[in-house]
C-alpha cells in the first residue's frame, strides 16, 4: 500500500529535474501520474516509462504553461482521462539570467510568464474540479531565491516571491473548499538547470550552505510527498529545503 494509492496527480515540468523526482516518488507512493512537458518529448517519455515500470498508470501531457488556453486545456485533460484530479504540483520553470541593466524585456516576460503565469493559470483550472470533489492538495515549488536577493535573477526571483505571496492567498481562499495549497522553497539543487553554472561559482555558493553539499531533486519530492499524503492540517505554509543556507 501506498501513502498517496487511488490518488491522482498533474506534474508540470515532469521531464527532467526536481519535476522528474516528485513525478517518480509519488508514483511509488501509489499515485497515477500525468507528465506535463514543453518541448522534450523524448525526456517525458523515459518518464513515463520508469513510472510504467512501477506498475503505475500514467500519461504525457504537452503544454506551454505560460499560455493561459494550452494549461487550463491539460488540466482538463488530466482531470476527463483519469476522471478526477486530486493533486496539481506547480513546478515547471525556466532561467533566463541577466543583470537589470542589460535585462530584457523578452527575458522578463518569459521567465515571469512560465514560472509565475503558469501557476496561476493551472492552479484556477483545478480549482473547480478539485472543489466537486471537496478534496485537493496543490503544491507550488518555489526557490531560496524568492526569498533572498539573486545577482542576475530579478526575474526569476520576482516570479518565485510571487508564487510564495500567491500560495498564501490561495490557501486562505480555498481552505473551505477542502483544498490545501503550500509551496516547496528549494536551495540549489542538482539539476540540468543548475548544472549550466559555472564551476568556479557554484564552489562559492557550496561553500556557503552549512550542510555543505546541494539537494537531490528526491529531497525535494519528498518534502512535496508529505504534504500531498501525510499533511492534512498544513496549508499556506512554505517549508524550506536548502541545507540551511536560508533560515
Amino acid at each position: 500500500m501506498g501513502r498517496v494509492d487511488g490518488r491522482t496527480a498533474l506534474v508540470t515540468g515532469a521531464s527532467r529535474g526536481i519535476g522528474r523526482a516528485i513525478a517518480l516518488e509519488l508514483a511509488r507512493e501509489g499515485a497515477k501520474v500525468a507528465i506535463n512537458y514543453a518541448h522534450n518529448e523524448n525526456k517525458a517519455q523515459e518518464v513515463a516509462e520508469e513510472i510504467s515500470a512501477l506498475g503505475r498508470e500514467c500519461m504525457l501531457v504537452q503544454a506551454n504553461i505560460g499560455n493561459s488556453q494550452e494549461a487550463r486545456g491539460m488540466v482538463q485533460k488530466v482531470a476527463d482521462q483519469f476522471g478526477h484530479l486530486d493533486v496539481l504540483v506547480n513546478n515547471a520553470g525556466v532561467t533566463r539570467d541577466s543583470l537589470l541593466p542589460r535585462m530584457t524585456d523578452e527575458q522578463w516576460v518569459e521567465v515571469v510568464s512560465t514560472n509565475l503565469n503558469g501557476c496561476f493559470f493551472c492552479t484556477s483550472a483545478a480549482i473547480p474540479i478539485m472543489t466537486n470533489q471537496s478534496f485537493g492538495r496543490i503544491v507550488n515549488i518555489s526557490s531560496m531565491n524568492g526569498q533572498i536577493p539573486a545577482m542576475g535573477q530579478a526575474n526569476y526571483s520576482a516570479s518565485k516571491g510571487g508564487i510564495i505571496a500567491f500560495t498564501r492567498t490561495a490557501a486562505a481562499e480555498l481552505v473551505r473548499s477542502g483544498i490545501t495549497v503550500n509551496c516547496i522553497a528549494p536551495g540549489y539543487t542538482e539539476t540540468d538547470m543548475f548544472a549550466a553554472v559555472p564551476d568556479v561559482i557554484q564552489a562559492q555558493i557550496k561553500a556557503k550552505i552549512p550542510m555543505g553539499r546541494y539537494a537531490h531533486p528526491e529531497e525535494i519530492a519528498k518534502a512535496v510527498t508529505f504534504l500531498v499524503a501525510d499533511g492534512d492540517y498544513v496549508t499556506g505554509q512554505q517549508i524550506n529545503v536548502n541545507g540551511g543556507a536560508f533560515m
